[in-house]
Parts: C-alpha cells; structure tokens; sequence
C-alpha cells in the first residue's frame, strides 16, 4: 500500500487535460440560446431537471452550467424548482419503475407549451440498464420527447446546442 501511495504522488495524474476555454464561442451560443428562447415565449428559457434514475454523470454536467465559467442564468436560462413554472424538462437517465408514476406526475404539472429533452444515452434508449428488471426503459417509452441529447454524458456546451436546436426547430415550425 505504501509503494502504490508513494508512485502516485511521484508520478501525477494520468488523465488527460482539459481543453482550453473558447469563452467567446460559449458567450455567442449562450446569447443565440437567449435570442430564440425571447422570440419564442418572450422571455428567458425556465429549465427543470429531473433525474429519473441515473447515475448523476448526466447531472454533474447539467450542474455545470450554472458554474462561474458557463453562468446560463447571465443569458435568461433558468433552472426552476417546480414544474409548474418550467418551459422545458431536462430528463436524464433510464426510467426506473419507481420513477415511472412521478415523471408522468411533473410531466402533466408541466404547462403547455413543454418540451422534453432526453439526456445522455440512457434516458435515450436505457443505456447499459436496458432489460434491466428495475428499468422501464428510455424516456420516450414513458412520456413524449421532443428532443434526444446524445452522450455520456454529453458536455454542457452540447446541452447548450440541444437547447437551442430545440428552440430554433419550434419556432421554425410555427
């Protein structure tokens, strides 16, 4: 135990660095985010998240985004505590049978006009909990989703282009 201690403090980390911050990119595609969320409700973008039985990778990146470095609250997105005051439903993870009955609940208490966006490959298709005993299965197999963000899990500028994909593919169709 003490060799395994003494070569990691001597060696260092093995994982790889983090990229460098293109914080210009991010302000523009937080700002087109903030655009079309104003043209299509007139006003900021209410988020709520709910987590449906994953295992918080998807969660950690959704956190991110009200971090000091991606601050969306800056460019009117906002995450809201109710689904009564939500425009959008950020659900990630594969829906667990115990999550069932409670996602549809927020689902309906959710006023219209709502979009659903399942994130990260679970919420998707189940991820690697598909066939499990405990698992429904994906989002879209318990309520309608209108959009798919795929990774695992996918990076907070990726949950931005999601978001503004979204805003921009309704407001094209009205």
């Amino acid at each position: 135990m003490r060799k395994t201690l003494l070569e990691s403090l001597t060696h260092g980390s093995l994982t790889e660095p983090a990229p460098a911050p293109d914080a210009s990119a991010l302000a523009e595609l937080a700002a087109k985010v903030d655009r079309a969320a104003q043209a299509r409700l007139g006003r900021s973008l209410a988020i709520r998240e709910v987590d449906a039985g994953s295992c918080n990778g998807c969660e950690l990146e959704i956190h991110a985004l009200s971090n000091a470095f991606y601050d969306v609250e800056r460019f009117g997105l906002r995450f809201v505590a109710s689904p009564r005051h939500a425009d959008v439903l950020l659900v990630t993870g594969p829906v667990t049978r115990n999550m069932r009955q409670a996602l549809e609940r927020t689902y309906n208490a959710t006023p219209d006009p709502k979009w659903v966006v399942a994130v990260g490959g679970c919420a998707i298709d189940g991820g690697i909990f598909r066939g499990s005993y405990a698992c429904v299965g994906g989002v879209s197999e318990t309520i309608p989703v209108d959009l798919h963000i795929k990774g695992c899990p996918p990076s907070p500028t990726d949950l931005l282009r999601g978001l503004l994909a979204l805003l921009e593919h309704v407001s094209a169709k009205r």
